[in-house]
């Protein structure tokens, strides 16, 4: 990476020079092309350590790294107030061709990560179908766990399923009463139950039989009927949006094998826990969470809060270098108290929480609450219905998953260029189309011909594919991909502009398509990271 490389260099001239080096150089892209293709401003940093002015060390350090490496750099510009901007050589960014052309899919392949990562995302309950932002949570957790593999690491993706306590039960008994309904009785439907369509839709397949069970036993086997029932449709779900998992933890396992007993005993011995009015509270107070939180309840049931710190604990007793959770708005309470758990168990520090943000779906200007089936939230499925997986997933992931979005149905049925997909997709099916009718074949050796600025700065961002994979791999902020795809698209189509591919100037020709053909490899590889298709027509 070409960053890499400069920054590498800074280190290595500020130590020759005799200043500080510190652990990590800042390496921006200049928002002005004028400014160079990449700037530091590590003079005015080291300027408050040393007796200098930023100016003279800026001057002192490009001295050394032209001395270190004077065949990477056009030029090297010295800018108030002490900002060092490079300039790549024309030759090195034809050579970066060359690289592309020969990684291939590899290219953007990095060796900077060697962790073992879990990342659990989506774990929506089984008690009804998968919304908007349960989508929005499973397009991210997929992706990041695209790139983190990208950037070295070993990625595991787990989907906890909460199979066990009263959500679930709740299931069965709103099954139960619309079951019952369905029979002819007077039912008494509780504000508490489910209330979508797909509750009496799942009544409707039981057989009347099961009406001579006693009440209990009938209400147990509604909810084994019914969690499993959603649980398949979600995994039918995922797998036709691609969103993958490599493990589906069950709750219930945690009960099984006595583990929720095993954290609150040893949060117990670890001096954190107290009796109160019959139950066993967490003291998480004293760590950051806002009051203390209950693990045992007095009838002696444990809490969520209890089988989520058992569930961590196994996580980490498989050996995984660092965990990443992606929640809901919903759960954004429950970060603190886990966090403080994480404390006092020793984990803290492996342990990261992404809360995602609410989702709305806008059209025609006003905003779409639910649909018919899911009774109170717009269902994913039905969003799949009315737009592609590829549409949907690059407009979840094209913000923050931090940032509220809303999300423009208008939009997202648009086959235009407004419709940021279809643009990118576009340059994909375009970039094929030219390849499909050259008749001439690209040659490697006539690099050197390509100096049209579009073509170079084509050549920059493409070179820019492997720096944006490690920064989401660091940062996990997946929508630099989206923007990096419609930025490599803009640039494209403006080279296919200025520049004719196929033209009576057969060695040209040949030159261009090279860069063509690098680039088709960039973007296919880019849209695959995010899970979407590149076609070759449109």
């Amino acid at each position: 990476m070409i960053r890499q490389e400069i920054a590498k260099l800074v280190k290595q001239a500020a130590k020759e020079a005799g200043f500080t080096v510190p652990q990590v150089v800042k390496i921006d892209y200049p928002a002005d092309e004028r400014y160079g293709d990449y700037s530091t401003n590590f003079a005015l940093k080291t300027a408050k350590t040393v007796k200098l002015l930023p100016k003279e060390i800026a001057h002192n350090l490009r001295s050394h790294i032209l001395n270190l490496q004077p065949n990477l750099f056009e030029k090297i510009e010295v800018a108030e107030p002490g900002f060092l901007n490079f300039f790549v050589l024309k030759e090195y960014l034809q050579n970066q061709i060359r690289e592309i052309l020969k990684q291939k899919e590899k290219y953007g392949n990095l060796e900077i990560g060697r962790k073992k990562i879990n990342i659990e995302y989506c774990s929506a309950n089984p008690t009804g179908p998968l919304h908007l932002g349960h989508g929005r949570g499973a397009f991210w957790g997929d992706v990041l766990a695209n790139v983190l593999q990208k950037a070295g690491h070993k990625a595991t993706r787990e989907y906890f399923i909460n199979d066990y306590g009263r959500q679930v039960s709740l299931l069965g008994e709103s099954i139960n009463a619309r079951f019952l309904e369905l029979l002819g009785q007077k039912v008494e439907i509780k504000e508490e139950f489910y209330q979508g369509g797909y509750v009496t839709d799942i009544a409707k397949e039981i057989p009347q039989k099961y009406s001579k069970l006693p009440e209990t036993k009938r209400i147990q086997t509604f909810t084994e009927i019914g969690f499993k029932k959603m649980l398949v449709e979600a995994k039918k779900l995922l797998e036709k949006v691609g969103v993958k998992y490599d493990v589906w933890f069950s709750e219930r396992s945690l009960y099984k094998k006595g583990l929720v007993r095993k954290a609150t005993e040893l949060l117990k011995k670890k001096g954190f826990t107290y009796e109160k009015e019959g139950a066993l509270w967490f003291s998480s107070a004293k760590l950051g969470d806002d009051k203390d939180r209950v693990l045992v309840k007095a009838g002696g049931e444990p809490t969520y809060f209890a089988s989520d710190i058992a569930y961590h604990l196994n996580k980490v007793s498989r050996g995984y270098d660092l965990l990443i959770n992606a929640w809901g708005a919903d759960h954004w309470g429950y970060k603190p108290r886990l966090m403080a758990a994480a404390k006092v168990l020793g984990f803290d520090e492996k342990l990261k929480i992404i809360i995602g943000q609410f989702v709305r779906l806008i059209e025609k200007g006003r905003e779409v609450k639910m649909s018919k089936r899911s009774g109170t939230f717009f269902a994913l499925e039905d969003l799949i219905g009315e737009v592609s997986s590829d549409v949907a997933r690059f407009f979840f992931l094209m913000k923050s998953v931090d940032t509220h979005i809303d999300f423009n149905l208008d939009l997202a049925k648009t086959q235009s260029e407004k419709n940021p997909v279809y643009y990118v997709q576009y340059a994909h099916a375009r970039i094929c189309s030219i390849l499909r009718k050259a008749e001439v074949k690209e040659v490697q050796s006539l690099l050197n011909l390509l100096d049209h600025p579009s073509e170079l700065k084509l050549v920059k961002q493409l070179t820019r594919f492997p720096e944006v994979v490690e920064d989401i791999a660091e940062d996990y902020q997946v929508q630099r991909l989206p923007q990096y795809a419609m930025d490599l698209a803009a640039v494209f189509h403006q080279f296919y502009r200025d520049c004719r591919v196929i033209s009576e100037d057969k060695n040209l020709s040949r030159a261009r398509l090279c860069l063509v053909s690098a680039t088709k490899i960039v973007l296919r590889n880019t849209l695959s990271l995010m899970g979407i298709s590149a076609p070759e027509k449109m």
